[in-house]
């Protein structure tokens, strides 16, 4: 998958520095943020945007970065508030229903998330091969056939991607009238993924590999600390979603929670990994009146 770190802000608030608007006293107040993120001063950041929000609430951009900075300080719920009023501003923006459905996954939202997902591919047809995230969404939400289907898609546009093999194989495998066996017939093939331990990943889903060497491939040569946090990250992700689709619970929940230990070194699979554990864990039953 496409990975959604933080070094793309870099990049983002570069093009920022393009942005030529008519409101001089917003303008100010948004190069004096963009100036204080870079700095490292991220709270002046924030409240910089605030500002020129007071002097320019209309301009839906000055929204939409201050809820990329909400998001990356982890103010998941006024960062959605902030793309709300964006859209507000811009309901046909594909972009910012994206940005959205983002947010409300990582937020454990996922049918709110589909809904922002499903609209941004309405809105944005160049975006819609490149949507795995609503393939993953969909997983969650049960559409298995609508899941699949979208990875098929994102296939033409990222072929040598063993994680997109290994959702459409775990959609084939959940879909009425597959199983785990015709998903391995179906498995997208092995294209040169040259992350570790991906090849022994896509090895487990085809049969042909055990966990026990998926673990072994993570953990091989002398990565540093931070290296292997990432390889372990992505081995039990993946093992604990291989056994969901061949019905071991009890190692599921064990690599999983294994996962989310190490969700941090993940990006926004490391919210994936959150949430997959937040779906087996039952929720508590209301109390009786």
């Amino acid at each position: 998958m496409i990975r959604m770190g933080r070094c793309w802000l870099g990049v983002w608030l570069g093009l920022l520095s393009l942005w030529v608007r008519a409101d001089p006293e917003a303008d100010r107040l948004r190069d004096a943020a963009l100036a204080s993120w870079r700095e490292g001063r991220r709270t002046n950041a924030v409240e910089q945007v605030s500002a020129a929000l007071g002097a320019d609430p209309g301009d839906a951009r000055l929204w939409n970065l201050r809820a990329q900075m909400r998001s990356l300080l982890g103010m998941l719920d006024g960062a959605e508030q902030d793309l709300g009023r964006a859209l507000d501003l811009e309901p046909g923006s594909a972009f910012l229903h994206q940005e959205r459905g983002t947010l409300r996954f990582r937020a454990g939202r996922v049918p709110e998330a589909v809904m922002d997902f499903d609209r941004a591919n309405e809105l944005g047809e160049s975006l819609r091969p490149q949507n795995w995230q609503r393939g993953i969404a969909l997983y969650y939400v049960g559409r298995f056939a609508d899941a699949r289907r979208q990875f098929e898609l994102h296939q033409t546009v990222n072929a040598a991607d063993v994680e997109n093999a290994a959702w459409h194989f775990l959609c084939r495998a959940r879909e009425a009238g597959e199983g785990v066996e015709a998903a391995r017939k179906g498995l997208m093939p092995f294209v040169g993924d040259s992350r570790v331990p991906m090849r022994e990943i896509h090895a487990l889903f085809a049969g042909t590999a055990t966990p026990a060497d998926v673990l072994a491939a993570a953990r091989e040569g002398e990565p540093t600390a931070e290296a292997l946090r990432g390889r372990e990250f992505y081995a039990h992700l993946y093992i604990a979603l291989h056994h969901a689709a061949t019905g071991d619970t009890a190692a599921e929940r064990s690599h999983a929670e294994e996962a989310a230990r190490r969700a941090d070194a993940g990006g926004y699979m490391g919210d994936v990994a959150r949430v997959h554990l937040a779906h087996l864990t039952p929720k508590s039953p209301a109390p009786k009146p």
